[in-house]
């Protein structure tokens, strides 16, 4: 019983010597074979191909599934990481914002306080009217525009035209279906506004380019680039603090201003009816003034 084991290691030390002489030999020729065979018959082939194919695709895909766990795993890592640092970023904005939420609810109260104390008359809210920009000159001689409303629409002279910037200009002339409106870079726009940094009073004059220029400023007004213009409400014709735009250059030449109002882009506008017919006749301003003619009584 002990001399059986001895006796098949001694038979098959010369098999597993003669098979690894002969296997490299083998491969070789196996290799060959499959070549000759694809040359006469691809066909075949190609089905053993597929057949080997469809064998090894749930072994590969079996491999393949811990790799794509572990990249949706780091991916997911990554999104973390994005996600809390927004999340800081986010909670850092809130506080900030709950602080000037607490100081404009402060400031509200004491302006609410004020105007009780001195009896200020509320300003009536505007109404505003939608109209389309359908036609307009840009040019040497005159900037204007026309929108399709008009006085069946509620649109009177003198009104203010407004787009999603600030103010565009005002209206001049009014028809059933239709108003003209002089733009504030017309030669003839006149606009009392006021640096709103220093409450600097000026008149804005349209010269029938991109720029107006801030004309009657004091000889001691200090005035520097990207100050914001507004509105002054002066004469009656607008109210105060409608956006109109921020210098844009101080030279010898005079304070140059940038609109808000790019009106190369305007496709609508709103026209404010901001209750002023009462304060003063917006019907009969003079052209490129900005304020009223006394009437004669």
């Amino acid at each position: 019983m002990e001399q059986r084991p001895s006796a098949i290691l001694r038979i098959a030390a010369p098999l597993r010597s003669l098979v690894q002489r002969f296997m490299y030999l083998g491969l070789i020729a196996g290799a060959f074979g499959l070549m000759l065979i694809g040359k006469i018959d691809a066909v075949v082939i190609d089905k053993v191909r597929a057949e080997v194919t469809n064998v090894v695709a749930p072994i590969l895909l079996g491999l393949s599934q811990p790799i794509a766990t572990i990249n949706q795993g780091v991916e997911n890592v990554k999104d973390l990481t994005v996600i809390r640092e927004e999340n800081l970023r986010l909670q850092r904005e809130n506080a900030r914002l709950l602080q000037w939420q607490m100081v404009a609810r402060k400031l509200e109260a004491e302006n609410a306080a004020l105007k009780a104390l001195i009896a200020t008359v509320d300003d009536k809210r505007p109404r505003f009217i939608s109209a389309r920009v359908i036609a307009g000159t840009l040019g040497a001689f005159s900037n204007t525009m026309v929108v399709n409303a008009g006085s069946a629409h509620g649109l009177k002279k003198g009104q203010a035209v407004l787009s999603d910037a600030g103010l565009v200009g005002r209206v001049i002339e009014v028809s059933n279906q239709s108003a003209r409106v002089l733009l504030l870079t017309d030669i003839n726009s006149r606009i009392p506004v006021v640096i709103n940094s220093t409450r600097t009073r000026a008149i804005m004059a349209g010269n029938n380019t991109t720029r107006p220029k801030l004309i009657h400023m004091s000889p001691k007004a200090r005035v520097s680039p990207s100050e914001r213009i507004v509105t002054s409400g002066q004469g009656g014709a607008f109210p105060p603090g409608l956006p109109v735009g921020v210098v844009a250059a101080v030279s010898d030449g005079g304070v140059e201003v940038q609109l808000n109002a790019r009106y190369h882009q305007i496709e609508f506008v709103r026209v404010a009816d901001f209750g002023l017919a009462g304060f003063v006749d917006t019907s009969i301003l003079a052209p490129g003034t900005g304020t009223s003619k006394p009437r004669g009584r």
